[in-house]
C-alpha cells in the first residue's frame, strides 16, 4: 500500500471523527468507527481502498458454512462470577475433569481420611475485542481431561462493563487492572491447587500484570504458563504492515478519533452494522495469514470482533501504548513456559514473542508458519499440541493422554 493511501485513510478517519462530534453523516462516522475498531481488535486499518471489498462472496459462503456446521463458541461450562476490586462482575465458566477420561483415570482408591490433592486448573485469558469463546478448539480438545477455567475480561463477552470506567469520573483501563481482575478470577474459580496460565495477546499481558502485582501467587501456585501472540511492551512501535508515513499518520489522528467515536456510541454502532461487509476483508487480513482459512472460522472471528462495542474499543486502546511488563516476566523464570506466535502476525509480531523468550531463556519458543494473530483459531492443532505438551511437562495430564482431533477445524465425516 502506498504512503499516500495510508495518509488518505488517516485523513478520512479524522474527518469522520469531526462528523461524529458534530452529528454529521453517521455512515461516514460508522466507517471510521469500524476501521478503528478493527485496528484495535487485531485487524488494523490501512488496507488500500480498492481492497476493502475483497471477501464479500467469501463472507456469504462463511455464513452458510457456519450455519450448516454449527456455531463455533457454543461450548459452555459451569458458570460463575468473580468480583474485581472495583466491583466489576467478571464472568467465568469451569469445565471439570471427567472421572472416566480425565487425568489420572481410572481413579485410584485412597486411604480413609486422606484428602485427594486439588487438581491442576488451567486458566485461559482471551485477547482484546474477543471473548473466552476464542479458545473454542483448545477447549474442545482439553474438555474432561483437565480442569479448565475460561473467563471474559471486563467489558468483554458476558462480563460487566468496567465499574471504574463508567461515569464522568471514570478512570482509563490499565493492564495492571486486568492483572488484578485475573487474581479475582483465580481466587473465586481456583482457590486452591496448582494453576497453569494461558493467555492470548492482551490475555498474556494480563498474566504479566498478575505477576507484577502478585509475584507470590505465581511463585507459590503457578506451575506453567503459555503466552500466545503476546507482547511485553513497545506496542507503540508496531507498524501493522504499513509504511512508516502511513502508520505515523494513523497514530497522529487515532487518539482524537477514538475519543470522538467513543462518545458517539449509538451513532457509530449503526455505522458499523451498515458497513460490516465492507470490512470483512480487513478483519481476515489482520486476523489470519492462511489463504485457505476455514470460512466458518473467519466468520466466527468477525462475530467476536464485531461484538465489542466501540466505546470499549476506545477505552481499552490507550492501555496498550503504555504497556511495559518486561520487568515482571522474570517471575515466571522457575516454571515451564511456552511462548508461541504466528510468523505473520501483523498485530503483535513474532519479534515480540522472541523478546519474551529472551527474558525467559528456559522457555520453549514456537513460531507457527503461515499464521496470523488469531493463531489458535487458524492453526488450532499446532496450538493445542503445544499446550498439551506443556500440560504433560507440569504433570497436569499423563504423558499418554490423547487430545484427539477436537482441536481441528475439520468437521466430522469430512
Amino acid at each position: 500500500m502506498s504512503e499516500r493511501t495510508a495518509g488518505d485513510l488517516a485523513s478520512a478517519a479524522a474527518k469522520a471523527a469531526d462528523a461524529a462530534n458534530g452529528g454529521g453523516n453517521w455512515r461516514l462516522a460508522g466507517i471510521a468507527g469500524t476501521a478503528i475498531g478493527v485496528l484495535a481488535a487485531g485487524a488494523a486499518a490501512g488496507v488500500a481502498i480498492e481492497r476493502l471489498t475483497v471477501g464479500r462472496g467469501m463472507r456469504k459462503k462463511a455464513r452458510l458454512a457456519l450455519d450448516s456446521a454449527g456455531p463455533y463458541g457454543a461450548l459452555r461450562g459451569t458458570p460463575g462470577t468473580a468480583v474485581a476490586d472495583d466491583g466489576t462482575e467478571l464472568y467465568f465458566e469451569v469445565d471439570e475433569v471427567d472421572p472416566e477420561t480425565g487425568a489420572g483415570a481410572p481413579r485410584r482408591r485412597r486411604l480413609f481420611g486422606r484428602k485427594a490433592p486439588a487438581p491442576v486448573t488451567v486458566v485461559f485469558s482471551h485477547g482484546y475485542c474477543l471473548s473466552q469463546d476464542s479458545w473454542h478448539f483448545q477447549r474442545a480438545a482439553l474438555r474432561g481431561l483437565v480442569r479448565t477455567v475460561f473467563w471474559d475480561q471486563r467489558s468483554h463477552g458476558r462480563s460487566a462493563r468496567g465499574a471504574a470506567q463508567q461515569g464522568p469520573d471514570g478512570v482509563p483501563v490499565s493492564i495492571d487492572q486486568l492483572g488484578r481482575d485475573l487474581r479475582a478470577v483465580i481466587d473465586e474459580a481456583a482457590p486452591e491447587g496448582p494453576v497453569v496460565l494461558v493467555g492470548h495477546s492482551m490475555g498474556g499481558m494480563t498474566m504479566m500484570a498478575l505477576a507484577g502485582h502478585c509475584p507470590e501467587l505465581v511463585r507459590d501456585r503457578v506451575v506453567g504458563a503459555a503466552f500466545v501472540g503476546s507482547s511485553s511492551g513497545k506496542l507503540g512501535e508496531v507498524s501493522f504492515g504499513l509504511p512508516v508515513a502511513g502508520v505515523n499518520a494513523v497514530r497522529r489522528v487515532l487518539p482524537g478519533v477514538l475519543k470522538a467515536l467513543g462518545s458517539q456510541t449509538e451513532l457509530v454502532e449503526r455505522g458499523r452494522r451498515a458497513t460490516a461487509d465492507l470490512f470483512a476483508g480487513l478483519i481476515k487480513r489482520y486476523s489470519f495469514s492462511s489463504k485457505d482459512v476455514d470460512p466458518a472460522v473467519a466468520r466466527f472471528a468477525e462475530r467476536l470482533i464485531e461484538g465489542t462495542p466501540i466505546d470499549v474499543v476506545a477505552e481499552f486502546y490507550p492501555a496498550f501504548t503504555e504497556h511495559d511488563k518486561s520487568a515482571a516476566l522474570p517471575v515466571f523464570t522457575e516454571i515451564p513456559v511456552l511462548v508461541l506466535a504466528g510468523d505473520r502476525d501483523l498485530v503483535t509480531p513474532s519479534s515480540h514473542s522472541e523478546a519474551i523468550a529472551d527474558l525467559l531463556p528456559d522457555s520453549e519458543l514456537v513460531i507457527v508458519p503461515d499464521a496470523g494473530h488469531l493463531v489458535m483459531l487458524e492453526h488450532p492443532e499446532a496450538v493445542t499440541d503445544r499446550l498439551a505438551d506443556l500440560l504433560v511437562r507440569v504433570g497436569a495430564v499423563p504423558a499418554a493422554t490423547n487430545v484427539g482431533s477436537h482441536g481441528s477445524t475439520a468437521q466430522p465425516g469430512s
